[in-house]
């Protein structure tokens, strides 16, 4: 129950009994990319409003761009989301 993490003797038996196991991962890196997500969609709007102010980049450009982040995105949600439901989160 300590190594697990699990403070709550209630939280831990259920646990057991549904899976019989407890798998604990270490997300620090996954975190990290995400803050790097956050990151570049911080700039990615920067870019935009400035495109769009100057007009100086093609409309083209910054959609292909948004859609590309968007994807990028979507894919790291993805693995959060197998990560979350492989530690019972």
């Amino acid at each position: 129950m300590k190594r697990a993490g699990i403070v709550n003797m209630r939280a831990y038996l259920l646990k057991m009994a549904l899976s019989g196991y407890i798998v604990q991962l270490d997300l620090s890196e996954t975190r990290e990319l995400v803050t790097l997500l956050r990151s570049v969609s911080n700039n990615l709007n920067q870019i935009a409003r400035r495109a769009n102010e100057t007009r100086s980049i093609y409309e083209a450009d910054i959609q292909d761009l948004q859609a590309r982040y968007n994807t990028l995105w979507g894919k790291a949600k993805e693995i959060l989301k197998t990560l979350a439901e492989l530690q019972g989160i």
